[in-house]
């Protein structure tokens, strides 16, 4: 299946996803997978891939899903990741290799519009992948002609959410020290775009889905390995919200959003790690 990135209605998505300032993404995956290991495995539980099965991982980023979700389907089965970013997608193409899985594959392409194969998988699965579509709705009409009667949908995204959250708590606390950041609006692409049970209720089904239903679940965010504020200050500089505003900043001004940060952090801090909570749903439907 060839890679997929033409002109399309999600460009803007498409251009900051292959930007320097989403690097953090394919390079340090391994401390976003630690941060939501709790929501990854409530997820993959709910999910329930199973042996043989064809699945789809919309936004797999650098691989980590894509590779659990291998896991459990076996050589009977495939797994096709797709992401709009070519700096995951190369990660995660060489972490699959590195497996010798011949059961996987990811490509770069827009679920939106992609061309898919009808009739090809079993589940569609995402973490956190979903959420910045332009036309949702549109986009899973078009996931939903690729899969096969029954197929079943698997989606994390988050809940509305109070300034104290992840992961809007740490934007708000250093917004003073920012220019505007324009907010997007209850129907526009965003990270709380699907926090509407209502709004997700009428996305998939009027994409054609059918029992759809919200779980709200409350994982715990790790954002560091040990008890210092700054390695969380500079885990929500590279892979948080705050990555689409700083690189405006001056480095003076850099210095003193993180300065703040670790203020801010330092109230989550224990000896294991410094801990947020979260709020997410755990969205199924089927075809």
């Amino acid at each position: 299946m060839a890679d997929q990135q033409t002109v399309s209605p999600n460009a803007a998505q498409i251009e900051f996803w292959n930007s320097a300032a989403s690097r953090a993404w394919a390079d340090q995956h391994k401390r976003m997978d630690r941060a939501v290991a709790d929501l990854t495995k409530a997820l993959l539980d709910m999910a329930a891939p199973q042996p043989g099965e064809h699945v789809l991982d919309i936004g797999c980023g650098s691989g980590t899903t894509v590779l659990e979700l291998t896991a459990r389907i076996g050589p009977g089965g495939h797994v096709l990741g797709a992401d709009i970013s070519n700096q995951s997608v190369a990660r995660a193409r060489q972490r699959i290799a590195d497996t010798g899985s011949r059961h996987a594959e990811v490509i770069v392409a827009d679920v939106s519009c992609h061309a898919f194969a009808p009739n090809t998988f079993d589940l569609v699965f995402s973490r956190f992948g979903v959420m910045f579509f332009s036309d949702p709705q549109a986009a899973f009409a078009n996931v939903r002609r690729a899969m096969k009667p029954g197929g079943r949908l698997a989606l994390a995204v988050f809940r509305a959410t109070s300034e104290g959250l992840w992961p809007n708590g740490p934007l708000e606390a250093v917004r003073h020290l920012l220019p505007p950041i324009p907010t997007p609006g209850p129907e526009g692409p965003g990270p709380f775009s699907w926090a509407d049970p209502t709004r997700v209720h009428r996305i998939l089904e009027g994409a054609g889905f059918r029992e759809v239903s919200l779980t709200p679940v409350d994982p715990v965010i790790r954002l560091a390995s040990t008890g210092e504020a700054a390695e969380a200050a500079d885990f929500v500089m590279l892979l948080g919200p705050l990555t689409r505003v700083l690189p405006a900043l001056s480095a003076d001004q850099r210095e003193t959003v993180r300065a703040a940060l670790e203020v801010f952090f330092q109230k989550y801090s224990r000896a294991q790690g410094v801990f947020m909570p979260a709020a997410n749903w755990l969205v199924q439907a089927r075809v």
